[in-house]
């Protein structure tokens, strides 16, 4: 597989989304408001899926992804006749956000789009998106609550669901057995806790060889903030408080997380910071890093020769892990095409044919009940190494908020956390900066 879980936004500036959506909301697309109840996906019944014409899905899928969406969107038109749908690759998913907002802005957008799930925020507020809520709670077969919690959350935004899931993933820890073994040291275990790890880095370091104990993204991104914040989640942490309008990382939750970082990656010195150029894989096929906390998509990455292991992340106080799932929108071309659209996103996520789907491209289940399938096994039997990512999800509560700011809030907790490993700042003083910055972005709310 390959796919970047990291780059949801970066491509796309917080200023060019909301040029884009003041474009779209001005366009006269649904009125001024900047809710999606205008949507007929919101009245009482929508037509019978049929019509003719044809439906059209935008993805950035690729190599295998992108073969196997086509052989599946080919399956239901032999199947489900009355109209007909078409998979179209419209580039790189880091850009898809901008693409569809331009074509919102045209008029001419499709009629379902892969987005990643931090583009929610922004797409919330055009009346194009459709709510899906309401189709949900008439279609009583979907069932909204066999998808994962997390999914479930980052789809949601002011309580209207804004998309499908339509791929999840997780953070674990994946680990070199030849480096534990030469070490003399017991593989990571489901109990292990922040001191288990931070131990165990530390045998695992050896300057002399240039060999680090783990590996940590400090190129200030999104991927930098992702890895915190499954740290934060674990000692009990959050970043905003519950209704999204202050910060709240910084406390005795936050201080523990930072403090984790400083001390592996200033004091131990055993944390390879990677400049983004993921370069960490690298170096653990060639047994210069013993752990890494990534994901389902690096796994194809690891040579065949790499004797490697998989566990859920270490405790504080829970072993609380972060996913980042990636939705179908389905935006409002007319009564027919919302119907047509919804009727083949409930087919392709329903649990037999996703199963199906994870089977060919290596994407973890959507939904749990996939899991009791008898498929399911033919599915671990292919990707052994994703049992663990799976049963992760239970570790999944939280998700990021769900706030169009959030690129700007991303950016300002990156810094600190690249300063804090960097020995730049101590991590009460990255925590103060990092929360002064975040209150004034969402104060200002954009």
């Amino acid at each position: 597989m390959s796919r970047q879980r990291f780059s949801a936004f970066g491509a796309v500036s917080l200023l060019t989304v909301a040029f884009v959506l003041a474009t779209v909301l001005a366009s006269g697309c649904g009125g001024s408001s900047t809710s999606t109840t205008s949507s007929p996906a919101a009245a009482a019944s929508l037509p019978a899926p049929g019509g003719g014409g044809s439906v059209v899905l935008w993805h950035g899928y690729t190599d295998v992804e992108r073969t196997a969406t086509d052989a599946f969107v080919a399956k239901y038109n032999a199947t489900n006749p009355g109209f007909t749908m078409k998979a179209v690759f419209a580039g790189n998913n880091d850009y898809a956000l901008q693409k569809l907002l331009t074509a919102l802005a045209a008029g001419k957008a499709p009629d379902i789009s892969y987005q990643y799930g931090s583009s929610m925020a922004n797409l919330a507020t055009s009346p194009k998106v459709v709510d899906l809520g309401p189709l949900m709670s008439r279609s009583p077969g979907f069932d909204w609550n066999d998808f994962f919690p997390a999914e479930r959350l980052a789809t949601t935004v002011n309580g209207k669901v804004i998309g499908v899931p339509a791929l999840v993933d997780n953070l674990a820890l994946v680990y070199n057995k030849a480096l534990f073994d030469k070490a003399g040291i017991p593989y990571p275990t489901k109990d292990w806790t922040w001191t288990d790890f931070r131990d165990a880095a530390k045998k695992l370091t050896d300057p002399a060889t240039k060999q680090f104990g783990w590996a940590y993204v400090n190129d200030g991104s999104e991927d930098t903030v992702w890895r915190f914040l499954a740290v934060l989640w674990q000692a009990g942490g959050d970043l905003l408080n519950t209704d999204n309008t202050k910060a709240a990382l910084d406390s005795l939750a936050g201080l523990k997380a930072m403090q984790l970082l400083y001390d592996m990656a200033v004091t131990d010195k055993s944390v390879y910071l990677d400049k983004g150029d993921g370069n960490y894989l690298n170096l653990f096929n060639s047994g210069k890093i013993a752990m890494l906390w990534t994901g389902p998509w690096d796994l194809s990455s690891i040579n065949q020769d790499v004797q490697y292991g998989v566990e859920i992340l270490p405790a504080d106080v829970s072993h609380a892990t972060i996913a980042g799932p990636d939705n179908y929108v389905v935006l409002d071309n007319g009564p027919q095409q919302v119907a047509n659209a919804w009727a083949f996103i409930q087919w392709f996520c329903s649990p037999d044919i996703h199963l199906q789907y994870a089977i060919a491209t290596g994407h973890l289940p959507i939904r749990k009940s996939e899991t009791k399938l008898p498929a399911y096994q033919e599915f671990l039997a292919k990707y052994p190494a994703d049992e663990v990512f799976v049963a992760n999800l239970d570790n999944v509560t939280k998700a990021r908020p769900n706030v169009a700011t959030y690129p700007k809030i991303s950016s300002a907790l990156g810094q600190a956390v690249q300063s804090v490993l960097l020995g730049r700042a101590q991590p009460q003083q990255a925590l103060d900066a990092a929360s002064r910055q975040i209150d004034a972005i969402l104060a200002a709310g954009q």
